[in-house]
């Protein structure tokens, strides 16, 4: 293969992976864009003691959830099941199903899901 075409590819690669990283870029501030706003719709019907967290020390959509709303400044409790017998009755007695296990204002939701979240304590 002749040297131009070599070189040819090696700036369409260049091109296509600067492409990539733009969209990827837009992308994620665009998300960042959205959680931000997610939080302060959440912030602004909260109260504390709205939202309890039933977790586990081993789930990593639990830490997920953690470091979310922490971020947002939203305020929520937080038990986990394996160090904590009445978390783990709790966990138990809503059907355990998985972590994390979400009470809004008393009502149950399995994962963490802000928009979810944001309705029940709008209802």
């Amino acid at each position: 293969m002749p040297a131009y075409h070599r070189r040819m590819k090696w700036k369409d690669g260049l091109s296509l992976a600067l492409i990539c990283a733009v969209v990827l870029g837009g992308v994620h501030l665009l998300q960042s864009h959205a959680s931000g706003a997610q939080g302060e719709a959440l912030r602004a019907v909260v109260r504390p003691g709205d939202i309890r967290m039933l977790s586990s020390e081993t789930c990593i959509y639990c830490t997920r959830a953690r470091a979310w709303l922490a971020e947002q400044q939203v305020p929520f409790t937080e038990c986990t099941i394996e160090t904590d017998r009445a978390c783990l009755a709790e966990f138990q007695a809503r059907g355990g199903l998985g972590t994390p296990t979400l009470v809004v204002r008393g009502r149950t939701q399995q994962g963490f899901d802000p928009q979810r979240v944001a309705e029940a304590l709008s209802r």
